[in-house]
């Protein structure tokens, strides 16, 4: 059975974090320790899960908080 897509509502600002600090998505993915794909995965909306140590090393890294990485937007 084919599986089906479901669309959520949250939305990545991994871009805008990133220029603002001057950092690409590679040097990110090398000091979060994850590989390039997850975070490009992530940063394109296209991700299904992320796992809180992901998360926590993502807003060491950028020095931010969850909630300037990630929004809710009600569909």
């Amino acid at each position: 059975m084919p599986e089906e897509k479901q669309e959520h509502a949250i939305e990545v600002h991994l871009d805008r974090l990133l220029e603002e600090r001057g950092m690409t998505l590679t040097e990110l993915a090398n000091r979060v320790g994850v590989t390039h794909v997850n975070l490009s995965i992530l940063k394109n909306g296209r991700a299904r899960a992320v796992r809180f140590t992901t998360l926590s090393r993502i807003c060491e890294v950028l020095e931010c908080q969850p909630g300037d990485l990630l929004s809710y937007r009600p569909r």
